[in-house]
């Protein structure tokens, strides 16, 4: 037998040595201030206290000096206090549950795509090897719309659909957060693909009866990552309005949006999209950061659509027929590979440690200047982050993240478990992904958290988040009925 050789990247003495270089690199101040701080204490010990007092008789101040001094630190204190942003705080957020009335299950599913396509068995045959693999279960659901054969996508139900998730939405966080409607400042609302007259907002304006000098906007065609834009327009509005409460609404509407031609490509978008939306409070009170769930750290926002093949991978078009589809490209995973390299190297030097930071330098310039052929070197988030909160577009992005970013399966659970239970909902999934979190106990004071979603255009949107408080397990939310139950195994493939 041939001699086995160790593997030394994964040896336990290396595992230590690394850890020690961590700490080190990371506590170089510490280790360098200290001994010069001891070093200090000892000299001022060795003078004695008569001659510090003579030390302190030899200064001379006048009283010009001393208005001067005093004028300046107070100058230089105000402009500090004056440019230091204004801290964002998540005072809570709430997710849509659909009823069960809404439920597809795979079986239903299938029959429907047979009766709605009977004279194309080859587009049933391909829907169904797609939900076979997607990781989606039994329990996600579609709009009312979407169950009759055939579909009856009508503005009606549409706009049915729209009410009905971003109302009760809301109102389930006007419940937990004891808001009220004249309370809110600014209001944004994010949906891609559903653009009625008058918006989304004004529809929100008018249930609520939301005071008339309320800023409100109404973003849509930005994807999946639209919640994350939402969320970065509402902290630079909150920058320039002191004391303000801002609302967002994450949602995508699927109604209008189901195909029914033959393109393979434009069916995907039906077997993976499910119902869903979020409404989460932002605030910058200075009171809020007591009963506050999260404060906001940072938001990196990249866009690859000067790239012809980045800007046409997710695209709205008609087919052969003149039906309307959402087309996937068979290059999106490699162009969201390209937009979530550019959007780390943004955030990195933000959030990681010194020792990772100085572990990318050196291979950086180690590839420039000695062999362009060095594998680059991938630095460890999970130093800089507790929690990950992956899209879940889907569980080809799932993977190809949790392999690029080395996460182990524990750190990319939310975002299955959220897939298997709820499916794609789009711009909210990040939401479902942090609620199940806590269902689950695991949300610590001091936790950071890294939400990171794809969209169309093409888009990589990161933003940071840190816990304020240990959130105590909820007893509401979209995952009250069935916590228990998860993780939940999610074979490769499921056969129908």
């Amino acid at each position: 037998m041939p001699q086995v050789v160790p593997n030394f990247s994964n040896s336990v003495k290396l595992k230590y040595v690394k850890l020690g270089y961590q700490y080190i690199v990371n506590h170089i101040l510490t280790f360098l201030l200290v001994p010069t701080i001891i070093g200090v204490t000892i000299e001022l010990l060795r003078i004695g206290p008569e001659d510090l007092l003579n030390i302190w008789n030899s200064l001379h101040f006048n009283v010009l000096q001393i208005l001067s001094s005093s004028f300046l630190i107070i100058s230089i204190a105000t402009v500090y206090f004056m440019s230091k942003p204004r801290s964002i705080y998540l005072v809570d957020y709430s997710c849509y549950k659909p009823p069960v009335t809404c439920r597809v299950p795979f079986s239903t599913f299938m029959e429907h795509s047979r009766l709605i396509l009977k004279d194309n068995p080859k587009s049933v045959e391909f829907q169904m090897r797609i939900l076979e693999r997607s990781g989606l279960g039994e329990e996600t659901c579609l709009p009312h719309s979407t169950h009759y054969i055939p579909p009856t996508p009508t503005m009606d139900a549409a706009r049915g659909e729209a009410e009905e998730v971003i109302f009760t939405s809301i109102d389930d966080l006007m419940n937990k957060t004891g808001l009220r409607p004249k309370d809110i400042d600014i209001l944004i609302v994010n949906c891609s693909l559903f653009s009625p007259t008058p918006s989304l907002s004004a529809m929100v304006i008018n249930k609520y009866k939301l005071r008339s000098n309320i800023k409100s906007y109404n973003l849509s065609g930005m994807g999946c990552s639209a919640g994350l834009i939402s969320i970065d327009l509402a902290r630079d509005l909150l920058q320039v309005h002191p004391n303000s409460y801002a609302l967002v609404i994450s949602t995508e509407i699927i109604t209008p949006n189901y195909y029914r031609g033959s393109e393979r490509a434009m069916l995907l978008p039906n077997c993976l999209f499910r119902m869903g939306g979020a409404a989460i409070l932002l605030s910058n009170k200075k009171r809020d950061q007591y009963r506050a769930k999260y404060r906001l750290m940072h938001v990196v926002r990249t866009h690859k659509g000067a790239d012809d093949k980045a800007f046409k991978c997710v695209f709205e078009q008609e087919d052969s027929q003149g039906k309307v589809g959402i087309n996937l490209s068979k290059d999106l995973m490699v162009i969201a590979g390209e937009a979530l390299k550019s959007n780390i190297t943004t955030i990195g030097p933000l959030v990681l440690p010194a020792s990772e930071q100085l572990l990318f330098l050196l291979t950086l310039i180690g590839r420039k200047i000695f062999n362009p052929k060095w594998k680059p070197y991938i630095p460890d988030f999970k130093q800089a982050f507790e929690h990950f909160c992956i899209h879940a577009g889907g569980r080809a992005v799932i993977d190809e993240l949790q392999k690029n970013l080395q996460l182990s399966g524990e750190h990319v659970e939310a975002s299955r478990m959220t897939l298997h239970r709820f499916g794609n909902t789009s711009s909210s999934s990040l939401w479902y992904e942090m609620s199940y979190i806590e269902a689950k106990g695991r949300m610590k004071r001091g936790d950071r958290v890294w939400q990171i979603a794809f969209g169309s255009g093409f888009k990589c949107n990161s933003a940071v988040w840190k816990c304020n408080r240990t959130i105590k397990t909820p007893n509401d939310g979209p995952w009250q009925d069935c916590i228990d139950k998860y993780p939940v195994h999610i074979p490769e493939i499921v056969k129908l």
